[in-house]
């Protein structure tokens, strides 16, 4: 399709279609009633990979501890680390601890596209978020919802997670944008389009109608069961026309799933415990776990467990199933693991990188979501 030539007699509609859905249909987010880049920048980090409702007290405990960019870089990594336990993903939280670290020594938050882009664990997506909503740059957001909304409106078959896709994806969401299209005069408010208040308070029309387009993905044009009877873009959507709602957008199966099988040991021994800190370039680099093993069948049996800690102890250990098979999904691999208990009577000897803490000190460890679910089986 030449989008070019399309845009020529859409773009305002659509756009302002989508503003008019906005105002009545947006949602109320904190972030959203500020230009303040910190507060975007640490909203759309904690956004990567979580939804709202679990990112949005993450944020507001963020806010509070460390109200200020230079706030977070003072901080320690394990304390960003713990802060940010339960969200997964924890490259995220290192990567926002650096990335402040790195703007600090700017003097302040970037302002150009590029220079956000500079910032440690922010890619392009991130960077037109933040570069819209902070600053009012004219660059276009494309994530998933976005690509859901344009792929069953135009009708786009392309895979969204190719580089053509990527490319024409990219392209047709800049030429919509209601303020950078040399065909487009800036919308303005007047007439029947009231913007929403949050554009009065510096975010302007592309960032406004950059989050109309993230939130419309989310709440009306869903990936199931999309809102279609009451969709303002009905009649102008190829999809909806068409019937293949449920076939766009188009995404190619590339991704392998890898199974994992561990088996955790919580070590108890009067009051204390064993953790160690995982190390560079591990799954949950810089998460505290207790005592650990990698088996490669499908089943493990505690004969084998008991003969892993003979180099621990020259007891016999006794162990008490905590808990068996327990699934925890990765984006890559799925995590089987196991959870035992071992009350020895004399102070085991600990591996390299093993360090005994009072159990009561525990809550002060950074620890995966598996580990977490360990510690309530105790």
């Amino acid at each position: 399709m030449n989008y070019e030539l399309f845009c020529t007699f859409a773009p305002m509609s659509f756009a302002n279609t989508l503003l008019q859905w906005f105002r009545e249909h947006g949602r109320d987010l904190p972030w959203r009633d500020t230009s303040n880049p910190y507060a975007i920048w640490l909203s759309e980090i904690i956004l990567q990979q979580t939804r709202i409702e679990q990112g949005l007290p993450y944020w507001e405990r963020f806010m509070r501890r460390w109200p200020t960019v230079e706030d977070l870089a003072a901080a320690t990594e394990d304390e960003v680390l713990k802060e940010w336990q339960g969200l997964g993903y924890y490259s995220r939280a290192r990567n926002l601890h650096f990335a402040a670290r790195q703007i600090v020594e700017m003097g302040g938050f970037p302002t150009t596209l590029e220079g956000i882009k500079n910032l440690k664990g922010v890619g392009d997506y991130t960077a037109a978020a933040i570069g819209s909503f902070a600053f009012g740059l004219p660059t276009a957001v494309v994530d998933g919802n976005v690509y859901r909304v344009l792929a069953r409106h135009y009708g786009i078959t392309t895979p969204i997670n190719t580089t053509e896709g990527k490319k024409e994806f990219t392209a047709l969401a800049q030429s919509l944008l209601p303020i950078t299209s040399p065909l487009t005069p800036p919308l303005k408010r007047e007439g029947n389009l009231e913007l929403p208040s949050s554009m009065e308070e510096g975010q302007g029309v592309v960032g406004a109608y950059n989050q109309a387009m993230m939130d419309f993905g989310a709440t009306q044009c869903t990936p199931t069961s999309p809102h279609c009877e009451d969709c303002p873009l009905q009649e102008t959507c190829a999809a909806f026309r068409e019937g293949r709602i449920d076939e766009l957008p188009v995404k190619l199966r590339t991704l392998k799933v890898k199974e994992r099988r561990l088996v955790y040991i919580y070590i108890r021994y009067q009051g204390q415990t064993a953790l160690h800190r995982r190390s560079a370039g591990d799954i949950w680099q810089g998460l505290y776990e207790p005592y650990w093993i990698e088996v490669s069948g499908k089943k493990t049996e505690i004969g084998e467990v008991s003969a892993n800690l003979s180099n621990l102890s020259p007891l016999t250990p006794t162990l008490s199933l905590l808990k068996k098979n327990v699934k925890h999904i990765l984006t890559h691999r799925i995590l089987y693991a196991d959870f035992y208990l071992w009350e020895p009577t004399e102070k085991p000897s600990l591996p390299d990188g093993y360090f005994w803490i009072s159990e009561a000190d525990r809550d002060q460890y950074a620890v995966p979501r598996l580990v977490e679910i360990l510690f309530n089986s105790l």
